[in-house]
C-alpha cells in the first residue's frame, strides 16, 4: 500500500509539474508598462509555457475603464503592470480575483498585497520614483535656473514650459495629485495645482509622454515616473533627472487577475511567472528601469533605488480607494481643467 501511494503521488507531482512547465491553451494579458516591456514579457512567458499570449497596451486609468466596461463579459485574463491605485480601485469594485501567488515568499514585504481591499486582488512587480526631467538644452537657451523643488514649477519664468499628463486618462497623473495632496494636504494642494495649471503647456493621455517629450526639445520640463526618463538618459538625449526636494510620491506597478477570466489558471501562471526572478528581469533587459520586487533579482544601474532618494510615506490604502481616487479627480476636473493658461 504503502509502494502504491507513493506512485500515485508521483504522477499527481508529474502531472501538476506538466501543467506548469507544458501549459498550452491561451492568455489575453492587458499591459501598462512600457510597450517593449510588455512585448518581451508576452513574448518570453509564451515560448516558455507554449501559451498563445494576445497582448493590448494601454495606461493604466484607461485599463481600468475597458476592465470596468467589460465586467458582465471580461476579455481579458491579467492586468499587469501601470501604477497601483486604478488596480486598487478595480479590487475594491470587485473587477479583480483573489490570489496569493506561491511566489509572495520572494516578493518584498510593502510588495506582497498592496493593494487598498488587502484581499490580494494585487500585488507589485515593480516600483518607480516620482519626479521630472528638465532638457538641459533649452534651458540654457532660455536662461532658466535649474528647477529643483515642486514649488519652483509654479514660478512664473517656467509659464507654458510644462507637461504633465491629465489624471483622467494617466495613472501617473493621479500619483501627482495623490503625492501633492499627501505633502501639503488637500488645501493648500489645489491651490498649487491651480498655479501649476498655469504652466502646464500641455496636458498628454499617457503618463510617460511628458517625460519622452522632454527628451525630444517638445518641452522643457516633463514630470512623471523617472524610470521612464532614465531610459531617455540612457539613450542619450540631453536631460536631468530631478526628485523634489520637499519629497515625491512613487508607484508600486501593480499586476491583477480579471475576476470570470476566460483563462484564469494561464492567469496564475503568468502572475507566479512574472513574480520570479527571471520573469522580473526581463525589464531589465529591455531597458525598463524599475526597481524589481522580487528580492533575488538584480535592479538595474540606471534604476533610482528607493532608499537613495527623499519619499513620503505614501499611502496607498487609502489613496487606492474608489472614494478618493473619484473625488480627487472630479474635483481636479471641476477647479483645475477649466481654468485659463
Amino acid at each position: 500500500m504503502g509502494t502504491n501511494f507513493k506512485k500515485t503521488m508521483l504522477v499527481l507531482a508529474l502531472i501538476v509539474f506538466s501543467t506548469a512547465a507544458f501549459a498550452k491553451g491561451r492568455l489575453t494579458i492587458y499591459c501598462s508598462m512600457q510597450p517593449f516591456w510588455c512585448q518581451a514579457a508576452a513574448d518570453t512567458f509564451a515560448k516558455k509555457y507554449s501559451v498563445k499570449v494576445a497582448m493590448t497596451r494601454s495606461g493604466s486609468g484607461s485599463t481600468y475603464a475597458k476592465i470596468l466596461a467589460e465586467k458582465g463579459n471580461p476579455k481579458g485574463d491579467v492586468w499587469y503592470g501601470g501604477t497601483l491605485d486604478p488596480h486598487s480601485q478595480a479590487g475594491v469594485n470587485d473587477l479583480l480575483l483573489s490570489y496569493a501567488s506561491p511566489k509572495l515568499n520572494e516578493i518584498g514585504d510593502r510588495f506582497k498585497n498592496p493593494a487598498a481591499s488587502q484581499k490580494n486582488h494585487s500585488v507589485g512587480i515593480y516600483a518607480g520614483v516620482l519626479g521630472y526631467s528638465v532638457n538641459t538644452e533649452l534651458l540654457r537657451s532660455y536662461n532658466l535656473p535649474m528647477p529643483t523643488s515642486w514649488n519652483d514649477l509654479i514660478k512664473p519664468i517656467y509659464k507654458g514650459h510644462i507637461q504633465v499628463a491629465s489624471p483622467q486618462s494617466s495613472g501617473t497623473a493621479y500619483t501627482v495629485l495623490a503625492t501633492i495632496t499627501q505633502i501639503w494636504g488637500e488645501e493648500v494642494a489645489f491651490a498649487y495645482l491651480e498655479k501649476l495649471h498655469k504652466n502646464v503647456g500641455q496636458y498628454t493621455k499617457s503618463g510617460s509622454a511628458p517625460g519622452k517629450a522632454a527628451a525630444r526639445g517638445e518641452t522643457l520640463i516633463g514630470i512623471g515616473f523617472l524610470h521612464d526618463h532614465a531610459l531617455q538618459l540612457a539613450n542619450g538625449f540631453p536631460i536631468k533627472l530631478i526628485v523634489p526636494s520637499e519629497g515625491t510620491g512613487f508607484e508600486i506597478g501593480g499586476m491583477s487577475i480579471i475576476k470570470n477570466a476566460r483563462n484564469t489558471e494561464n492567469a496564475k501562471l503568468f502572475v507566479d511567472w512574472a513574480l520570479s526572478k527571471s520573469g522580473q528581469e526581463v525589464g531589465g533587459s529591455v531597458k525598463a528601469f524599475q526597481v524589481p520586487t522580487n528580492m533575488k533579482a538584480d535592479v538595474p544601474k540606471e534604476a533610482i533605488r528607493l532608499e537613495e532618494v527623499n519619499l513620503i510615506d505614501y499611502d496607498f490604502v487609502k489613496f487606492g480607494t474608489d472614494k478618493m481616487r473619484s473625488h480627487l479627480i472630479a474635483r481636479w476636473a471641476s477647479e483645475v481643467k477649466p481654468l485659463e493658461r
